[in-house]
């Protein structure tokens, strides 16, 4: 994915703060998309309060956040690169979360997509406004622009020993034209000041003094709290409720049948009340008649018994397939068969989902946390009939996500309540709500065969991949193009459980599988597991066929496993491979893998008993990570991740290091809550976990003692780094206790195989 940079048609609109202060907004879309506004082309939208950034007369500078904040420090981050090529301190930087507005361009927080997409345009939007100022002052004191240079928010004359404050010259610059973006000098990464340090988050203070920053603290006057007892099975509605005795509960104001306003959500009962412990408690008293659907014939036993018939039987068609798999198992030495399944997943945000909605004289006003703001309008317009252009989004911060805030679903729901209470609402999930009506990560399962020549190199591979989503295995999943002869098939089992994008989408089940598998062949081999990977990663590549080859490496290739294009997966036009290598470069990898190796002392450290190293690669959204776990498992099957080193390539520039350690701790141990225990299971249409007691996150004492990041730092575009870690340590650790116990788990969590953390 390339960085865009901004176009002359598209750059700063410039303005007048009140008080003499200038206010500069930037026109953008970093997809490429560049809105037609400023100086050339169409009619430029109404300049509004809310700009990227604004100097007061005092040199106070204020930036926006343009994307959803969600806890991976965007927030702090896009200002940041602003703040850089302005040229200011940070601390005399405010930073405040915009709204839903086009002249921020595309806003989303997913596919660790922000860094790419909006690396250079922040910049450039910081270099302009600085030139701006520049220009002001050269006019101001009559000199040319190229003897002035900048400083901690001052303009600066070397030949005259003069400078002047930003706010000073916020007056002048409002009579300055922009700067053409393509003429602008960016800072040389020897001189950055902000980008590259440790920077705190911009939230942390209000976080920590409880401040009303999270959608789940919005009010508005006069607005009713409410909840949702929605029919257990997917899909399913209710036919009926005791409404009438409801509505004479304490504090409850209205009581109403809804049927489902999205596919994706149940239908149930709206309970409305003066507080939301008052709705919550009617809702123990809800007798409802429910129409289940066809949801409840879906059981994840049924699911595995389907899987399992399926095996054996291959589609027509393939997925991909390269040379001869089964001469390739004829003359290998070593043949191993394996199958493996991960399970269905919650999100699990700490904040349970929630939105508080007005719609008032055909207006619809919303606040709530969302990771795709941009698709809210269009959704709300459908569902309640007003016209997208009247609907207003409030980004509030999230607490916690992980990709279920991607689908604005609740929202959307939430607006039509509040259309058919007439009064505003805030409407919020339980813990068991956000449990039972989620969009899940998708389950599969993967039936592999594999084989090894005598010299330990893998000269066949064959995956059936089946999943209960409808969904099917990019054709350009490593390991294909690395082995001579490779077969991919996809096949579905019918499903009415939703499904979407969870944290590191498709990559997150994925790399648990292929990486496991390989590892199983490392050891048939004979071979060290990391040198193994190593010398796969180095083997001729298999020339990818042509896109018009469908299901080939085809059209099947475009989806992931959550079954749509997934973000910073490999593929081009038609779903063919973007180049022989699926969009990712093989010497990356090796890098981080061998940075890691030398990281972990490798094969050099002598262990306990009991004690082992796993190692696992994955490329995920751009990002290439390579990741060893020493695992400790004792004889009651007790598990303790000891130590995890992470080696991660994503580009040349790490914005904020402090950030970056962050996002590699915590990616690990949501990746080991998913190795461990996390599981929903389905009976009947519906998800039998609840709570965090069925289904358990690592606890404090259970994370490992110690978690590096290092950094392999390539001349490449920065890339994200919110989601690329997490795919590698789960097998990384599930490679570990196979070195340790001689057992190969194939199925997730392994709770199911008897182990628990110590």
């Amino acid at each position: 994915m390339s960085i865009a940079a901004l176009d002359r048609r598209s750059f700063l609109r410039i303005s007048a703060l009140a008080g003499g202060g200038l206010v500069i907004a930037a026109y953008i879309d970093p997809f490429g998309n560049l809105l037609a506004q400023g100086r050339q082309g169409g009619p430029a939208a109404p300049l509004v309060p809310n700009a990227f950034i604004k100097i007061g007369p005092d040199g106070r500078v204020t930036i926006i956040g343009k994307n959803p904040e969600i806890g991976q420090g965007i927030k702090t981050t896009l200002p940041m690169l602003i703040a850089e090529e302005l040229d200011v301190p940070w601390d005399t930087v405010t930073v405040e979360q915009g709204d839903l507005d086009a002249k921020y361009g595309t806003q989303s927080a997913g596919g660790s997509t922000a860094v790419p997409n909006n690396y250079t345009p922040m910049r450039q939007i910081g270099a302009g406004a600085r030139q701006l100022l520049v220009s002001a002052a050269a006019a101001q004191w009559n000199v040319p622009e190229s003897e002035l240079t900048t400083d901690a928010g001052k303009v600066l004359h070397a030949a005259s020993r003069r400078s002047v404050g930003y706010g000073a010259l916020a007056a002048k610059a409002l009579t300055m034209p922009a700067p053409d973006p393509t003429t602008l000098k960016l800072k040389d990464p020897k001189d950055f000041k902000i980008i590259g340090k440790n920077i705190k988050s911009v939230d942390n203070a209000a976080i920590v003094a409880g401040k009303p920053i999270f959608g789940i603290d919005a009010t508005l006057p006069g607005m009713l709290y409410g909840v949702i007892h929605r029919c257990p099975a997917f899909g399913g509605k209710a036919t009926s409720a005791n409404l009438d005795e409801l509505k004479t509960l304490p504090g409850v104001k209205q009581a109403f049948l809804l049927d489902p306003v999205v596919p994706s959500l149940s239908g149930g009962v709206v309970i409305l009340a003066d507080s939301w412990w008052l709705a919550q408690s009617a809702r123990a008293k809800v007798k409802a008649v429910w129409d289940s659907g066809a949801a409840v014939a879906n059981s994840s036993e049924g699911f595995a018994a389907k899987a399992a018939e399926m095996a054996p039987t291959f589609p027509a068609q393939a997925t991909r397939k390269d040379g001869d798999v089964e001469a390739g198992f004829g003359g290998a030495a070593k043949v191993v068969e394996g199958g493996y399944f991960y399970p269905f997943l919650s999100h699990a945000g700490l904040e349970p989902l929630n939105a508080t909605v007005s719609v008032k004289d055909g207006k619809c006003e919303i606040w709530a946390g969302t990771q795709q703001p941009g698709g809210i309008p269009a959704n709300v317009a459908r569902a309640t009939g007003l016209q997208a252009a009247d609907v207003k989004v409030h980004m509030m911060r999230m607490g916690g996500s992980f990709g279920r805030r991607l689908n604005n679903d609740f929202i959307t729901e939430a607006a039509k309540i509040a259309q058919t209470a007439g009064v505003p609402v805030h409407i919020q999930w339980t813990r068991q709500d956000d449990m039972t009506h989620d969009n899940y990560r998708g389950a599969a399962f993967h039936f592999f065969k594999g084989g090894v020549d005598a010299s330990g190199k893998v000269v066949a591979w064959r995956n059936h991949y089946i999943a209960p989503t409808g969904s099917n295995l990019n054709g350009a999943e490593f390991p294909a193009r690395f082995i001579q002869n490779y077969l991919l098939f996809g096949s579905s089992i019918e499903s009415k459980v939703p499904t979407g994008a969870m944290r590191a989408p498709g990559s997150n089940g994925v790399a648990f599988a292929v990486q496991s598998f390989i590892d199983e062949l490392a050891h048939a081999a004979g071979k060290d597991p990391l040198q193994f990977r190593l010398d796969l990663l180095s083997q001729p590549l298999v020339i990818p066929p042509p896109a018009s080859a469908a299901g080939v490496g085809g059209a099947a290739g475009a989806t992931g496993a959550a079954g749509a294009a997934a973000p910073g997966r490999a593929g081009g036009p038609g779903g063919a491979p973007a180049n022989p290598f699926g969009g990712w470069d093989p010497s990356r990898m090796k890098a981080v893998l061998e940075l890691v190796r030398d990281k972990s002392g490798w094969g050099k450290t002598k262990l306990p008993a009991g004690t082992a190293m796993g190692v696992a690669f994955h490329y995920s959204h751009q990002g290439y990570v390579a990741e060893v776990a020493e695992v400790a498992v004792d004889a009651q099957k007790r598990v303790k991740v000891n130590h995890v080193w992470v080696a991660a390539d994503v580009g040349r520039q790490i914005i904020n290091p402090a950030n970056s350690q962050a996002q590699i701790q915590g990616s690990v141990i949501e990746g080991l809550s998913s190795v461990m225990s996390w599981e929903i299971t389905i009976k009947d249409g519906a998800a039998v976990q609840q709570t965090f007691d069925e289904y358990q996150p690592v606890r404090l004492r259970q994370a490992p003692k110690i978690i590096e990041g290092f950094f392999v730092t390539s001349d490449n575009n920065p890339t994200g780094l919110g989601e690329p870690v997490l795919p590698p340590i789960l097998p990384a650790v599930a490679n570990a206790i196979f070195t340790a116990t001689g057992v190969r788990v194939r199925t997730l969590p392994l709770s199911k195989a008897g182990y628990r953390w110590a």
